[in-house]
Formats: C-alpha cells, structure tokens, sequence
C-alpha cells in the first residue's frame, strides 16, 4: 500500500497537487526508461523537478532509474547520436538532463548497443564531464554524489577525459575519423568503486 504509480504524460501533471503531494511523502522514486528527453522535456523546470532536487540534496532520499530514467539523471545527457558512427560523424546530441550529478554523462545499454564512440566524442567534446556507460543487468550505486558501485553482472566503463593531450574535434569535417590522444578509460565490475571527487 505504500507504492504508488504517478503517471506523468505532459507538463501539466508535473504540478499536479496530488503528485506533488506523492513526491514529497515518498522516501524512493524509481524513473523508468523510454525516451530521455521525454522525461526532461516534461519535468524539466516544474515543481515536481524542484521538488525531487530539493529532496535528493536534503534528504534521505533514493532516486533510481533504468534506461531512460538513469541516462538523464545527470547534468548533461546523450539524448541521440549513432552508436556504431560516433566518431567518424561527430553526431551525438547532448542537452541538460534533471540535474542530480553533475559533471557526468550516463550512456545505458552501453555494452549491447556498442556506444563507446559516442561516450568517447561526449567526454572530448568537454573533458570536465566523466563518461559513464552502464551495460546490461548493471548498474551504479552512488552515494552522496561522490562514490560509486558497480552493481550487477555486467560492466560500467568510465571515460575522463581530463588527461587528453591531443584531439582534432575540431579541425574535421563531417564524416571524418577523429583521432584522441590520451583518452583515460576504466572498465568495472560488481563491487568495484570509483570516486567522482578524486578520480579515482
């Protein structure tokens, strides 16, 4: 009895006074997948977005998401580009997501779908956000904003790009290969940690 679905399909229902109401007695939520920039097209600057900020900065709070749901957790997001082409097409679209870590991008069904270009192209085109990218039955338990878990029978891979020497992202035209010098990658597995402060 203490589960509830909140169904929000437009902007509207996102200050809806039952849902924020919900939302706010409500100890976990759990985003589900779908369409990233659905969900931040339709929460992005409402009270529920507000609501769930506050909440996930003040309180004991859990925000979970699959997919869709963790993909757009972060500050930034992926939110479309070839997995396959990344980067030789530099087509990957990046916009803001709902904004509880920051300086992350999230990358999901990462092993399966073979994004690894366009988590590379996200990480040179600003080597302060980390690349994050969850495969399959995998997950990320992050803990007070700094640590993370790898959790499940898959892998996470982790791109900073802090250390680049060398890229010519922005010397190419359209369609060429990118070359990246010094690009930093770590590859986890279940009950592996990584620090977001430190890096390491």
């Amino acid at each position: 009895e203490d589960v509830g679905v909140l169904d929000i399909d437009k902007r509207e229902k996102a200050a809806d006074p039952e849902i924020i109401k919900r939302l706010e007695e409500a100890d976990v939520i759990m985003v589900t997948g779908g369409d990233q920039l659905r969900l931040t097209s339709i929460l992005g600057g409402t009270k529920f977005q507000d609501l769930l900020l506050k909440k996930y900065q003040t309180e004991e709070f859990i925000y979970a998401g699959t997919s869709a749901g963790a993909a757009a957790a972060s500050n930034n997001m992926i939110y479309q580009g070839s997995s396959s082409e990344a980067l030789l097409t530099c087509d990957v679209k990046i916009t803001s997501g709902l904004g509880l870590i920051d300086d992350v991008v999230i990358d999901t069904h990462f092993v399966q779908r073979g994004s690894i270009g366009r988590l590379f192209l996200a990480v040179v085109g600003n080597p302060k956000v980390l690349g994050i990218g969850l495969g399959e039955d995998t997950g990320l338990l992050i803990t007070n904003g700094l640590q993370m878990e790898a959790i499940g029978s898959g892998l996470v891979i982790v791109v900073d790009g802090r250390e680049i020497k060398d890229t010519n992202i922005t010397q190419i035209a359209l369609g060429k290969p990118i070359s990246i010098n010094h690009l930093v990658t770590h590859v986890m597995s279940e009950y592996d940690k990584f620090d977001l402060d430190t890096r390491k």
